[in-house]
């Protein structure tokens, strides 16, 4: 019997929206205000979802502590009160996009699970926008 356990994070955090190969005309026209070149934030909301079969011995399928420490660890210490593009060394390259951010963490937390376990990640960028990721 597969179950999925959740847990909820926070992370404030500002990035900006563009690519250095286009234009300036070209990044305002596709990302609009989240192109300001001074940057801009969110208050982001983050849920790991955890799938796996019930632990016999303990009746788990993760300890929630470690779901915790996990999302503490590769979630809210790197990426609190930073600025995605210039302080998170996987977006120096890559536009910080929901898209992109949910598959960061998926792939930062994805490593330290046992193998027998799924993932999935959703991030909600506003209470209205958010993606899902699933290693897919």
């Amino acid at each position: 019997m597969k179950v999925t356990v959740s847990r909820q994070s926070y992370f404030n955090a500002a990035h900006r929206l563009y690519r250095k190969d286009w234009s300036d005309e070209k990044n305002q026209l596709v990302f609009g205000k989240c192109n300001n070149v001074n940057y801009h934030g969110h208050n982001y909301n983050v849920i790991a979802s955890v799938t796996g079969e019930i632990d016999e011995e303990t009746g788990f399928v993760i300890d929630l502590k470690i779901l915790k420490q996990l999302l503490k660890e590769e979630v809210e210490d790197p990426f609190d009160h930073k600025n995605l593009n210039l302080d998170v060394p996987e977006f120096k390259a890559l536009n910080p996009t929901a898209e992109h951010i949910a598959v960061v963490i998926y792939n930062r937390i994805k490593p330290r699970l046992a193998p027998h376990l799924d993932l999935e990640i959703t991030l909600y960028e506003t209470p209205r926008n958010f993606v899902k990721y699933s290693g897919n």
